[in-house]
């Protein structure tokens, strides 16, 4: 009762099921919600810039300007190729959808992988850069950064699991307070250069020779460290089904809006960095050098910061709404584990987002909140999809050739050629960083195809055929919670016919669909088996069974019989399968483990692979 009273104040009352379509977002929330990784990461692209060039000379910050005008051509890019995928694949998916159904199943899985990383790096890399700006403005806390950033990872868990529409109401406010601080400090900062407040002998002429020369390789290694600030571009072509109808629509929509703050953001933070010669400093932010420069240490210094720490934190958002609709089509495609497959009480997938916060708060852990550190493999997780994605859609296009398909195909080919460089010059001039990604998602690659070839040996193992006999023995009242037709339930119901004489199957349906479909299946089956359907707007099997329990156990009158919920359960030959079942039956069990007058017992299959 208390866990209950407790989640029930931390996430809310639960929803039913038909309350669905009041989850969905529309232009505005979702531009808070979806694009708040890719807008947030203003605060650190420019940063990362100049990290790279100060390894030359000071000398050489000019060089941030074409290296900015680049990464705004590579955005434009972005932007129309995966407009084009949006209204391709309404249905979400982004690049693993586009890359398995145009490239393969492999290079579906490279980029499915990537993703599923790059989200987890989205979390660790959003909360410890918006730890560094809190710490910038708060130099006394930054001992604690780690311990800080572990306790927002959880805040922000809390908050998506109290659903979509919720979070995206709370993260509106900061997501647009940080565009207004941002608008009114570029502008403030270029009526400072035009007015002659801001001295232009502050910085270094543009084409200023470097002393000593500046290398192709450092420019091309600056340029990919900027193109860092195009992470979560391709996160609202994932989540089209969150949006309000006309889907498709209003995600493109949102999309482009996106993308054309995020360059006005961008231009202005490099433009003033490099008008007011900000040189990067490990104890403060660019940001916050700029905001001392325009404003001094006042009121609208605090906000900028203040706002920029919010949205860098609320920024991993984005991961904890993509992460969970990527894994849910991995889960139907039986390459993850099918619990993420569920929906929580409040309609979210729950599963999804509890693993992407646990691996979050591992890697700021491993890596003590280090952005530095995290940006390199969290950037090179990106672009690999999205070359990926670009490909898939070349192929598409010469496939179908549909109407206006040659326009569509040389934006793609522009985007695939754009990424394909930019992953490139990543492995190329970040190796030692960036190694890892070629030995982890291999690995990732390969459990994926060991887990769907075992999904696979299992349905085929317990596939069983309509019609077989049946044999009734005596016994007790005994339950028997069956989730579909297969050898598991067909051996408890044996079992069950051995013990007792009143067997009740019951099956817990979340939609009247699968309820109709189950009693006709049973029909067929087991006839002579009575089963009973409880259907649940709030997908949990806890509640209605145990009323179900509750109210047999009130009907039988004879105090001296028993009444058993046996529990199908699957015993798998290797250890890491469990992870793969029987996640239900165990919570179960638990639950009913405390309850009085019945008598718990599992029946186990044991699997022979």
């Amino acid at each position: 009762m208390r866990y209950s009273n407790l989640k029930r104040t931390l996430i809310g009352r639960p929803l039913k099921s038909t309350e669905l379509g009041e989850q969905k977002l529309g232009i505005l929330k979702a531009l808070a919600i979806l694009s708040s990784d890719a807008l947030s990461s203003v605060a650190y692209g420019t940063e990362q810039i100049l990290l790279v060039l100060a390894t030359v000379s000071t000398v050489a910050f000019w060089y941030s300007i074409p290296i900015a005008i680049g990464v705004l051509v590579l955005l434009i890019a972005l932007i129309l190729s995966y407009r084009q995928i949006i209204y391709a694949y309404p249905h979400g998916g982004g690049a693993y959808i586009v890359s398995r159904s145009n490239l393969g199943e492999n290079p579906g899985l490279i980029a499915g992988g990537s993703l599923l990383v790059d989200y987890i790096l989205t979390v660790a890399v959003s909360i410890s850069a918006g730890t560094d700006a809190l710490t910038s403005a708060f130099p006394q806390l930054h001992q604690y950064k780690v311990l800080i950033a572990c306790i927002l990872v959880v805040f922000i868990t809390i908050l998506n699991l109290r659903g979509v529409t919720e979070s995206a109401s709370v993260l509106a406010y900061p997501v647009y307070l940080f565009v207004l601080a941002l608008v009114i400090l570029i502008g403030v900062g270029l009526w400072h250069m035009v007015s002659g407040q801001a001295p232009a002998d502050l910085h270094t002429p543009i084409g200023t020779v470097v002393p000593g020369g500046i290398t192709l390789f450092l420019l091309l290694r600056a340029f990919s460290s900027g193109c860092s600030a195009l992470t979560g571009v391709e996160a609202i072509s994932n989540a089209i089904p969150h949006f309000k109808e006309p889907a498709a629509k209003n995600a493109a929509n949102t999309l482009v809006l996106m993308g054309f703050i995020l360059a006005i953001l961008f231009s202005g933070v490099t433009l003033l960095a490099y008008w007011y010669g900000i040189a990067p400093k490990a104890e403060e932010t660019v940001v916050s050098q700029i905001s001392t420069e325009v404003f001094g240490r006042n009121f609208l210094y605090y906000f900028i910061q203040g706002t920029t720490a919010l949205i860098l934190i609320l920024a991993a958002n984005t991961g904890f709404t993509a992460f969970p609709l990527l894994a849910v089509n991995l889960a139907t495609d039986k390459y993850v584990p099918r619990m993420f497959l569920l929906r929580g009480d409040r309609l979210g997938y729950s599963n999804g987002i509890i693993i992407l916060s646990i691996a979050s708060i591992l890697l700021i852990i491993a890596f003590r909140g280090e952005t530095e550190q995290l940006i390199p493999l969290y950037a090179v997780g990106v672009f690999i999809p999205f070359t990926l994605s670009q490909s898939g859609m070349i192929v598409k296009w010469l496939r179908e050739k549909p109407q206006g398909w040659l326009y569509k195909l040389i934006i793609n080919l522009v985007g695939a050629l754009i990424t394909l460089t930019v992953l490139i010059i990543f492995f190329t001039t970040k190796f030692f960083q960036v190694w890892s990604v070629l030995i982890f998602l291999p690995i990732i690659v390969f459990l994926f195809h060991r887990i769907k070839r075992h999904y696979n040996v299992v349905a085929n193992e317990l596939e069983i055929s309509l019609g077989n006999e049946d044999i009734k023995f005596d016994g007790n009242v005994v339950i028997v919670p069956v989730g579909s037709i297969n050898k598991v339930v067909e051996q408890s119901l044996n079992y069950a016919q051995v013990i007792g004489d009143t067997i009740i199957a019951v099956y817990v349906a979340f939609d009247r669909e699968s309820e109709k479909q189950m009693e006709e299946k049973w029909k067929e089956w087991k006839p002579n088996v009575r089963l009973v359907t409880l259907f649940t707007p709030y997908r949990s099997l806890i509640n209605p069974i145990s009323r179900f329990i509750d109210l047999a156990d009130d009907k039988i009158e004879d105090n001296n019989r028993a009444m058993t919920v046996l529990i199908p359960q699957f015993i798998t030959k290797k250890r890491w399968h469990d992870f793969l079942h029987n996640q239900s039956s165990i919570m179960l069990r638990l639950y009913l483990l405390y309850q009085k007058n019945v008598i718990v017992s599992t029946v186990p299959y044991r699997f022979k692979e």
